[in-house]
């Protein structure tokens, strides 16, 4: 009853020469959508699997519309579904529309519809995003995946640390990379044998690590040559030039280079009200994944290890007359300055001069 039910209505829908508009709140077995037509009026409300087959099927069969969803686990082949199906996609900001997210009468039928609702309004009240393709998902999985094991080894780490000096000993001196089951000779034998496969874990993780490493060489080299002129910046490496290449994908989605550090979070947040400009945290927007990766490049130019540049100067400088927080203040400005100098080099595809002439200790000039 409920299929013919569902069937009558979609055929309702198709006698529609107006424009309509829908709003889906995703789930992660299944979604509810809303269907409005011009006037605001509700001409259908449903329940849907959250599966390729059930949206092709539901969303298929209707008329070119306007459809709202927000951004989430479902959201990037959900809306690439939706845009191959003909309609309009628009994917919402979760973070940014409040009326659903702090709503006291929350659910996924009410949802659905105040996504209608506002979309049919105006999209720009949603803070639209637009999703990478499925080619550079599958690419950023492979760092994603990395990254996984990365915390995984580093969490085993600190838990055999931990465990050692808790019974009055301590492992070998070596990093994670090095840490294998010859680390714990030296200690006794009832925790060496609890430790043994802990090791080997490590050690095992360790190699799967290599390997995408490995993977990641090779994906740069064949798919994305853009990637040495990022990594002309000494800090910066595949891993970072590639995930950096992946996360905004098309660098001509900015119309300034310095938007790109907006983008990634690393630009201060503003509240000015009147007479009252007060200072504010970096807005820690956008992918947090990169943002760190770039605040370890930071850490690395005004490091021990970093090459004498402008934007090293530039960043001691910021350093010397910040207080006690000087030096954090500093690498979160020059991972700012990092993310605006990747993109500059990624357009422009010039050759990057460490320091430039005249004694400047300013960076190159961007768009």
């Amino acid at each position: 009853m409920k299929k013919l039910t569902t069937t009558m209505m979609q055929q309702t829908l198709n006698k529609q020469d107006r424009c309509l508009t829908v709003g889906l709140d995703l789930g992660d077995r299944s979604s509810f959508y809303c269907v409005l037509d011009e006037a605001g009026n509700v001409l259908m409300e449903q329940k849907v699997s959250t599966t390729p087959k059930a949206i092709k099927e539901i969303f298929g069969a209707m008329p070119r519309s306007r459809i709202a969803l927000e951004t989430g686990t479902h959201s990037p082949w959900v809306s690439r579904l939706l845009s191959e199906l003909g309609h309009e996609a628009i994917v919402a900001h979760a973070r940014s529309v409040r009326l659903i997210g702090e709503s006291r009468r929350k659910d996924d039928r009410l949802d659905a519809m105040t996504l209608a609702r506002l979309v049919r309004i105006d999209p720009h009240l949603l803070c639209p995003v637009k999703h990478r393709s499925a080619e550079a998902q599958a690419d950023l999985t492979v760092i994603r995946a990395r990254a996984a094991l990365v915390r995984t080894r580093t969490m085993l780490v600190n838990a055999a640390r931990g465990l050692t000096k808790s019974y009055g000993e301590r492992l070998r001196g070596c990093n994670a990379r090095g840490m294998n089951p010859k680390a714990a000779q030296d200690l006794s034998p009832e925790l060496k044998y609890a430790l043994e496969p802990m090791m080997l874990e490590i050690e095992s993780a360790s190699e799967r690590i290599c390997e995408y490493d490995q993977m990641l060489e090779s994906m740069a080299r064949d798919r994305y040559p853009e990637a040495e002129l990022l990594k002309q910046i000494k800090g910066v490496g595949t891993l970072i030039a590639l995930t950096y290449m992946l996360t905004l994908e098309d660098p001509y989605r900015f119309r300034k280079s310095r938007d790109a550090a907006c983008y990634v979070g690393l630009q201060p947040g503003r509240r000015n009200s009147g007479q009252s400009e007060p200072q504010m945290h970096i807005s820690k927007e956008g992918d947090p994944y990169l943002r760190a990766l770039l605040v370890q490049a930071a850490h690395h130019v005004l490091g021990p290890w970093g090459v004498d540049s402008d934007l090293r100067r530039w960043g001691m400088k910021l350093a010397e007359h910040g207080g006690k927080r000087g030096k954090k203040r500093a690498v979160i400005a020059v991972a700012r300055k990092l993310a605006v100098l990747l993109h500059r080099l990624w357009v422009s595809g010039d050759v990057y001069v460490p320091i430039r002439p005249g004694g400047r200790d300013t960076l190159p000039a961007v768009a």
